[in-house]
């Protein structure tokens, strides 16, 4: 199983406490069965924290018109809204919530050339709240496809504390490239033309890269 980078520093903190914490039990009470169970809940902790960090290979399913899953997780919000901070127009918005089982890693849903980035600090509301898009520690990027303006944020959630973006304004990038990464649970929203075929719904389980969500007009 590969590893993301992002992960390398924390799964270095995570062993080094692990050693230490499964240590300390084993020269407090011996070989016993406390430092053996201590022990297990530490190396299943440390396991966990990898697995949390895995980053798959995966080719992603392209197409000129297609909206690809820009995260792991489900669709929570389909729904008609108003972007307020670049679109400034009523749009379709397609939410996808990451739960802390899901690959966090996230990627570009369409490709073309980055016009605008912001990152914006914030509160760390449950992913799905209706007001962590506004009120949460987010970034936001749009990607100009061939003339149409592809909006999507990252949202840090109640345990996210880190969200770690790659776009840069004026950058050109390839659909299903990466785009970054949050940490410990999370949400993406992905706002489109009102006229663009939406292919999923609401409880729909969606693969990032794999699994196209629209098509644009």
């Amino acid at each position: 199983m590969k590893i993301h980078k992002e992960g390398y520093r924390i799964i270095v903190v995570c062993a080094a406490s692990a050693a230490l914490i499964a240590g300390v039990p084993a020269v407090c009470f011996g070989a016993g069965w406390i430092s053996g169970v201590i022990t297990i809940a530490v190396l299943w902790a440390f396991l966990f924290v990898c697995y949390f960090f895995r980053a798959p290979s995966r080719v992603p399913v392209t197409g000129d018109k297609a909206v690809l899953a820009a995260a792991d997780g489900k669709i929570v919000i389909v729904e008609e809204v108003y972007e307020p901070e670049y679109l400034k127009a009523r749009c379709r918005q397609v939410s996808i919530f990451m739960s802390i089982f899901n690959v966090h890693a996230n990627y570009f849903p369409v490709g073309g050339t980055i016009t605008y980035f912001r990152y914006h600090p914030g509160k760390y509301l449950v992913a799905w709240h209706p007001k962590s898009s506004e009120k949460n520690e987010r970034t936001t990027v749009v990607v100009n496809h061939d003339g149409v303006p592809v909006l999507f944020r990252q949202i840090a959630g109640l345990l996210a504390r880190r969200i770690v973006c790659y776009a840069e304004e004026g950058m050109a990038v390839q659909q299903g490239s990466e785009t970054g990464f949050i940490k410990f649970g999370s949400r993406v929203d992905i706002f489109l033309p009102l006229d663009a075929d939406i292919l999923v719904k609401e409880g729909d389980k969606v693969k990032a890269t794999q699994t196209v969500i629209a098509k644009l007009p």
